[in-house]
């Protein structure tokens, strides 16, 4: 049986930073799309953009899909792709921010073979302009939960 294919973009976005926040992701599969988004009241940037690809991990059913994420954060997709998540990991996190997310992505991650692509924001990919289109309506919901993991 071959493993399902999976091309995922994501966007996070904070107003202030720290401040509202969101994240917005679209899944593609075969002829399939989902949308997915959520705000909090008081988070960071990074921590949404994070959180996006951890989200979309998490939401996929099939363990072991070769999975593609498409993202605009440098810090998500060079952590991962030029091996700096492996060496935090050696350290234990220490100094590190985001460490309680890193963890979860870690567990969600092995389940699959995956792969990042960085692409520039703003730049007129229509899907990751659409991603943070999610972001920015879901930092603007009334009644955002507490980002329990942030701690400024």
């Amino acid at each position: 049986m071959a493993r399902p294919k999976i091309t995922i973009y994501t966007d996070g976005a904070a107003r202030g930073n720290p401040g509202p926040g969101g994240y917005g992701i679209v899944m593609i599969s075969g002829q399939h799309r989902k949308e997915l988004s959520a705000g909090f009241r008081n988070t960071t940037n990074n921590r949404m953009e994070l959180l996006a690809v951890i989200n979309a991990l998490e939401a996929l059913k099939i363990p072991g899909s070769e999975v593609t994420i498409y993202t605009d954060s440098k810090y998500v997709a060079d952590a991962v792709e030029k091996g700096w998540l492996k060496n935090w990991v050696k350290k234990r996190f220490k100094g590190k921010k985001n460490s309680d997310l890193w963890m979860r992505f870690l567990e969600v991650y092995k389940k699959h073979l995956v792969r990042f692509v960085w692409v520039k924001g703003h730049a007129n990919d229509p899907l990751n302009e659409r991603c943070d289109e999610l972001a920015v309506d879901a930092s603007h919901q009334s009644n955002l939960p507490e980002d329990k993991g942030y701690n400024p």
